[in-house]
């Protein structure tokens, strides 16, 4: 059975159960995907449907992936991911590239971000992310600290830190990205 293409399959379930399983509190997965606890208490009801990045934001809280929100079955683990064979996902400006096998505790992606893409979003979240800079420039704030990196640099870094990411050159920035997909209890 098909599910026709402006209407997502009932994630409200999964939403639940997830965040319950990461004893992580409505509050707190609210606040986390910039949400008010009102709003994830009418997606996980059914009451909303959650937009992509919605999706993405709290597939990355709950260390699971998009595909398992929609409950899409995962794929053999074919651990050649071939170029061409995924359309990339644009989300608030950026676009994903997936490049690593799903239902992994890491996430490899191509990012292409434009200048001037969700350049004061601060991210804050349990795991590790690693970057390297393809192509342009990119800033990346760490807690205070910034950092330009130009094509062939690379940074590895602890995700609790405050980090943001933005172009530094006008063309935008091409890097590759790899993160973990951690569920963790509740942090205050």
């Amino acid at each position: 059975m098909s599910t026709p293409a402006d209407e997502l399959p009932d994630v409200a379930p999964r939403l639940r159960e997830l965040r319950r399983r990461g004893r992580i509190t409505l509050e707190t997965a609210a606040r986390r995907a910039g949400l008010s606890a009102a709003h994830l208490s009418r997606l996980e009801t059914g009451a909303r449907q959650p937009s992509l990045p919605m999706l993405l934001s709290l597939a990355r809280i709950y260390g699971t992936t998009v595909s398992e929100l929609l409950g899409e079955m995962p794929p053999e683990r074919d651990p050649i991911i071939r170029s061409g064979r995924e359309e990339p996902v644009v989300a608030d400006g950026w676009t994903y590239h997936r490049t690593g096998g799903s239902g992994r505790a890491l996430q490899a992606l191509r990012l292409e971000v434009p200048y001037g893409a969700q350049g004061d979003l601060v991210r804050v979240h349990p795991g590790e992310e690693w970057l390297y800079v393809l192509e342009g420039r990119l800033r990346l704030s760490l807690g205070d600290a910034v950092h330009e990196l130009e094509p062939g640099d690379s940074a590895h870094f602890d995700s609790l830190t405050p980090h943001r990411i933005a172009a530094v050159t006008r063309e935008g920035v091409g890097l590759l990205f790899v993160h973990t997909l951690l569920q963790s209890p509740d942090l205050h």
